[in-house]
């Protein structure tokens, strides 16, 4: 892969490649909702019509919509993004790492035996 990337134009790098959590919700309801509907509006056109097939191109029709509005990371997926925590120091590194000690347990075992 790393053969192909030299090749690769600029534009293309820089496209943003994440969705966040609540995008993916959004994503996910905004595909089976639409699957549903086109499943439902081709299921009474084949009835009417009296062909299958009728339904399976307005059932694929709903796929390739729903496949590009939800498979692009489109801003809209974006919106909520994730504040990460800054990295902690690795042992070993000559900084010190301090932890809080364990909260201990003893008052709430206390409460309970009452």
């Amino acid at each position: 892969m790393d053969y192909i990337m030299p090749f690769v134009p600029e534009s293309i790098k820089s496209m943003p490649v994440h969705m966040d959590f609540a995008g993916q919700k959004k994503a996910e309801k905004t595909f089976q909702m639409i699957i549903l509907l086109f499943g439902a509006v081709g299921f009474v056109w084949g009835y009417v019509c009296q062909q299958f097939s009728q339904t399976m191109y307005i059932l694929l029709a709903g796929v390739l919509l729903s496949c590009i509005l939800t498979l692009p990371p489109w801003s809209m997926y974006r919106k909520n993004p994730l504040q990460w925590q800054k990295p902690r120091p690795e042992f070993g590194s000559g900084e010190a790492v301090s932890s809080p000690p364990p909260a201990s347990n003893t008052a709430q075992k206390s409460k309970k035996k009452k």
